[in-house]
């Protein structure tokens, strides 16, 4: 069945990334950005490459919110806060949060090999604190290659994937097994993305290092533990 997801920050290589494989996969994806025009244009070239019956539009930030189901934030984190203030009054209630967003000390100058202290503990746990009553919010898609994403090939990728809400969980661990190569695979709750999204520095700096475009596996669970 096909959802409504919106990517704000879609416009960036790794919003682009998510809406070309889910589009890809029969999911409705509303590209949003703070300029519209940018995002209908960013629309136009996915549906270029996926073919004009890929289910993509691009609008408004808050437009692309108000209208899916399942919001996916993929903006970097110093506008994470403001972008979340904005939107708050359009969020539909039961909606999903997904929230991608590393505190990368880049964000702030320098390179992006470390991460800044959250005073809830996490971007994803101050997501939580921002959104309004009933609206579950999901820690995942932090260690996936851009550039991966963005290729035609599988993505060799686990997806950590934390939420306090199961249901919500379920949910988000259906859409990373859309993607070719990735498995889904259930982190516990939503205090465990202060650990998660700190191994994005870690990969930052290991493709620094070696050129690379690293992900993560995670061995020896059992076959229940992966979806995908």
């Amino acid at each position: 069945m096909s959802r409504s997801i919106a990517i704000l920050g879609g416009t960036g290589p790794e919003g682009l990334g998510l809406a070309r494989r889910w589009a890809k996969a029969g999911e409705t994806i509303i590209i949003g950005s703070r300029d519209a025009a940018r995002a209908s244009g960013a629309a136009t070239k996915l549906k270029e490459i996926l073919g004009n019956s890929a289910q993509i539009s691009g609008v408004e930030n808050s437009a692309a919110a108000g209208a899916a189901e399942i919001i996916v934030l993929t903006v970097p984190f110093e506008g994470h806060a403001a972008l979340l203030k904005q939107i708050k009054p359009v969020i539909r209630p039961g909606a999903i949060v997904i929230d991608t967003a590393v505190p990368l000390a880049a964000s702030v100058g320098g390179r992006a090999t470390r991460t800044l202290g959250i005073w809830e503990g996490s971007v994803a746990q101050q997501t939580a604190e921002l959104v309004p009553k009933g609206v579950s919010v999901v820690a995942a898609f932090h260690n996936a290659s851009a550039e991966s994403l963005n290729s035609d090939g599988p993505v060799e990728c686990d997806i950590l994937t934390c939420s306090d809400q199961p249901a919500a969980t379920e949910t988000v661990l259906d859409l990373a097994a859309k993607i070719p190569g990735v498995r889904g695979i259930d982190a516990g709750k939503l205090e465990s993305a202060r650990i998660i999204e700190q191994i994005t520095a870690l990969l930052i700096a290991l493709n620094i290092k070696h050129k690379g475009h690293s992900g993560i596996r995670i061995t020896g669970l059992p076959a229940s533990a992966y979806r995908g």
